[in-house]
């Protein structure tokens, strides 16, 4: 077995969106970490891809905002449409809160991108050690340390540290060792994202960057984002979200035909559609019954999952993250006791529990609902919410997670 590494030092599980962020936060308060994932490498997977004002605040605190933002899509407006009339229901535009927001609007960037761009720049120095390829597999918990068992290239090795913040997901190795409980219901059907690279605008001209479809058929979320095409060339990538058909296998949604079918029952074109890649996934709502236990700390996915209508859950995860060590760097600088660290754990949890979770199930419940006068109802009141300035402001602090922060702030 490897040494015994020893040292004030933070362990953080997972080199997603939401562990970077807290290894970046915790390295620029001066605090060693380091960084352990099991994939090979920054992970290119097509998951979350809207930062959302406030966290593009707290990203600017921390110096990314610069760097990504001219290399994602800025998008100050959203719509949503009636899906059977072809209709857009209501606009919401976040150029309305310019005088609350240093960046009004909604960056599209993927959540690997933002990945990538934090481990480019910053990781791999001394105090910020980034480890691919590298597994969790045991954690013991003292009182004045943690020890977690780590297996690499290397063989295995005991690292022992302060404290270990699990951001590996939802099916998060952290949590399980931790026995904390993932309460919550996973959803009967399936998702399937369809990225094409064809410009589905010009088939139909009433698109946003970002869009939500109401139908009680088949709801869908229509976005776009850069991929990896260069920000100047004007390209980009559509990404088309909609729920599997009741019965539909994964085999049968990821044939050639059955995406063709799909998306050109949605947007007729002449020509097939050039489709970049699929992918079929489960959602669940979700939250842990604690985000803190002794010296383990929960933060993003590990701490909470929901459905992606409205682009909450890699920004709800960023928010945990920078709550998280700011409070953190306090108590490892003898500042405050570690009970600053069960604030954490009500603040977030609440926030997750009575916004993040909340709102993206009345989301979902928008897009689908199948009784027709109430369906009408609530399409009635949400047009109404956005053509009114007061009440459109305040749907979208509450949207952008603005008002989950406020609330969270004021609880002791």
């Amino acid at each position: 077995m490897g040494s015994n590494s020893t040292g004030n030092r933070v362990l953080v599980v997972g080199a997603g969106p939401v562990g970077m962020i807290a290894a970046l936060s915790l390295n620029r308060q001066g605090i060693p970490v380091t960084v352990v994932e099991q994939e090979p490498g920054p992970v290119r997977d097509q998951r979350a891809a809207s930062l959302h004002p406030p966290t593009l605040e707290m990203l600017d605190e921390l110096g990314v905002t610069e760097r990504i933002l001219p290399l994602g899509l800025v998008s100050p407006k959203y719509r949503f449409h009636d899906r059977i009339t072809r209709s857009v229901v209501a606009e919401f535009d976040l150029g309305l809160l310019a005088d609350e927001f240093r960046f009004p609007f909604v960056l599209q960037y993927e959540q690997y991108k933002l990945t990538r761009s934090i481990t480019a720049a910053y990781a791999d120095a001394g105090n910020f050690d980034v480890r691919f390829s590298h597994t969790l597999t045991g954690l013991e918990q003292h009182d004045d340390r943690l020890v977690a068992e780590i297996d690499g290239p290397d063989g295995p090795e005991r690292l022992t540290v302060d404290y270990v913040i699990g951001c590996d997901g939802g099916r998060s190795t952290v949590r399980r060792l931790a026995d904390i409980a993932f309460e919550g219901f996973t959803y009967p059907e399936q998702f399937i994202k369809i990225a094409t690279s064809f410009d589905i605008a010009t088939v139909y001209p009433d698109l946003a960057i970002r869009n939500y479809f109401s139908d009680p058929d088949e709801w869908c979320n229509v976005f776009k984002v850069r991929g990896e095409f260069a920000p100047d060339s004007g390209k980009g990538l559509w990404r088309v979200i909609v729920p599997l058909s009741p019965g539909e296998t994964e085999e049968a949604a990821t044939s050639q035909v059955r995406i063709e079918a799909r998306l050109q029952r949605f947007m007729p074109k002449s020509g097939s559609y050039e489709v970049e890649y699929v992918n079929v996934y489960s959602v669940s709502q979700r939250v842990a019954a604690t985000l803190r236990k002794g010296r383990v700390l929960l933060a993003g996915d590990s701490a909470h999952v929901n459905n992606p209508i409205g682009g909450m859950g890699m920004n709800g995860g960023i928010h945990d993250a920078v709550n998280l060590t700011q409070k953190l760097g306090r108590v490892m600088r003898a500042e405050a006791g570690d009970d600053l660290l069960d604030l954490y754990d009500r603040q977030r949890r609440k926030a997750a529990v009575e916004y993040t979770q909340a709102q993206t199930i009345a989301n979902k419940r928008l897009l689908e609902e199948r009784d027709p006068a109430i369906r009408a109802t609530k399409l009635d009141e949400l047009r109404r919410t956005a053509e009114n300035r007061e009440t459109a402001k305040a749907y979208m602090r509450r949207a952008a997670l603005l008002d989950s922060l406020r609330t969270a702030a004021g609880v002791t």
